[in-house]
């Protein structure tokens, strides 16, 4: 399949582009080991006016600068010293926008993803969330700003289409301190897809 184009990535409506991500597929290639899946969960950040972003209010730090730049990269922190979390830059050069990958059904490279994640068998967890899917794809620092159409990370271009109703909106997971946008319904996923994150309808 091909790799989602800088065109895809640089749309200006990040909300439409959250849930146009859901059924590509994100792949990593780390010293040899290829790892993928399909994604069933994200959420859209709105940039400069949504309290819920890193970049809200015009934020710029070493860390958020990234999310600067033209969309079609990567941006990559750490969450709660714990866990990297995998996000697409999105938007054009100036606008902080981006998606936060959140859920995928693993396809490719089962046998890294055990190892990496320490399990024996397949189960949800191994990529429902965040953390688990950046860890299962031995996602973290150093794949940081990459380029989504360089060959360590990058999404293809599987063309399933979801009619509406297979795809719920709800509010995003763990930004309370957002206040009113903290209910906005930015976070996408497929509907019965044992992959998506806690909490689900």
């Amino acid at each position: 399949m091909p790799k989602l184009p800088y065109s895809f990535y640089q749309q200006e409506d990040v909300i439409s582009l959250a849930k146009q991500l859901l059924g590509k597929k994100l792949f990593t290639l780390i010293n040899g080991e290829l790892t993928g899946g399909i994604i069933v969960e994200t959420e859209a950040y709105n940039g400069i006016i949504d309290k819920a972003s890193h970049a809200y209010n015009g934020r710029f730090t070493p860390r958020t600068s990234t999310m600067y730049k033209t969309g079609g990269i990567s941006y990559v922190y750490l969450c709660y010293g714990i866990h990297h979390l995998f996000n697409v830059v999105t938007g054009v050069e100036g606008s902080p926008h981006a998606v936060l990958i959140r859920g995928l059904e693993p396809t490719d490279g089962l046998s890294t993803m055990f190892k990496r994640r320490n399990m024996q068998s397949l189960a949800p967890k191994i990529t429902a969330g965040p953390g688990a899917l950046a860890k299962a794809l031995g996602i973290d620092k150093n794949l940081n700003a990459k380029d989504l159409l360089g060959d360590e990370v990058w999404i293809e271009d599987v063309k399933t289409k979801y009619r509406n109703t297979q795809i719920i909106a709800s509010p995003r997971v763990g930004v309370a301190y957002a206040q009113d946008n903290a209910l906005l319904p930015w976070r996408f996923y497929i509907k019965g897809s044992q992959f998506v994150s806690k909490p689900n309808s």
